[in-house]
């Protein structure tokens, strides 16, 4: 599998505090299954993440994993952040490839301009990658406000804890629904420890019970992005198998 959300690096945000509990997420995730991790700290007023200090603690934890699993570059970036020049968001391209970016969805509230902050990066050639929506109270009471951005190119990126039901039902009932009416292309485990936050994915691909849908989103999508390639379209009709969470 693919994981393209990870907050790995040592010291820069919420996630590995140093390099041993770095190294201890890049172990986990590789019991877990996968094979690619993409670092993507938070570039936000908080966790202020400069490209350099991005690819410094990359380089770090790249040379203490050694060739047990391929680190890729890319960054969080928060709304407000899409704004830098170009090439400053470049040097956070997701796995490293210029065609996409992962923009942080916020947890409260609908901003009035993401539409056009969004369609901005799609302008200019940029594909955002949207994380975590189905986290959002707002989408999650109106799935559709995802329906005109993936309409537009927009990829969705789910997290794996709200799949498997470990980030609670809300959130779980909200990845479902987006994946039911096509709006989601990825999971990914937004790990931020071995354990709590944790990394991992493998829970997730099996609660869809659909193994060529569990294929696209975690390994299909995330991997086109990361040979640079087109992402290929979802299989057929199929549709993610799940219990009944709404009682009808």
């Amino acid at each position: 599998m693919i994981d393209l959300h990870s907050h790995v690096l040592p010291g820069l945000d919420d996630g590995a505090e140093d390099l041993d509990e770095a190294l201890a997420i890049c172990r986990a995730a590789s019991a877990d299954g996968i094979s690619v991790l993409a670092a993507t700290p938070h570039v936000r007023d908080d966790y202020p993440t400069t490209p350099d200090q991005m690819e410094a603690a990359l380089a770090e934890v790249r040379g203490a994993v050694g060739d047990a699993l391929q680190l890729v570059p890319g960054g969080e970036l928060d709304l407000a952040q899409l704004d830098r020049p170009r090439e400053e968001l470049l040097r956070f391209a997701l796995a490293g490839n210029p065609g996409y970016l992962l923009v942080e969805t916020p947890y409260v509230g609908w901003p009035l301009d993401i539409g056009d902050r969004l369609f901005g990066l799609l302008a200019a050639g940029i594909t955002p990658v949207l994380a975590h929506p189905e986290r959002n109270g707002e989408v999650q009471q109106r799935p559709e406000l995802l329906e005109p951005l993936v309409a537009s190119g927009v990829l969705v990126q789910l997290t794996a804890g709200a799949v498997d039901g470990s980030l609670g039902r809300r959130s779980r009932e909200s990845a479902f629904a987006l994946l039911e009416r096509g709006l989601a292309h990825l999971i990914a485990s937004d790990g931020h420890a071995p354990s709590i936050r944790r990394i991992g994915m493998s829970g997730a691909a099996a609660a869809l019970r659909n193994e060529a849908l569990a294929h696209w989103l975690t390994v299909g999508v995330p991997g086109a992005i990361v040979a640079g390639g087109s992402p290929p379209p979802r299989p057929g009709q199929a549709r993610p198998r799940r219990k009944r969470l709404f009682g009808r």
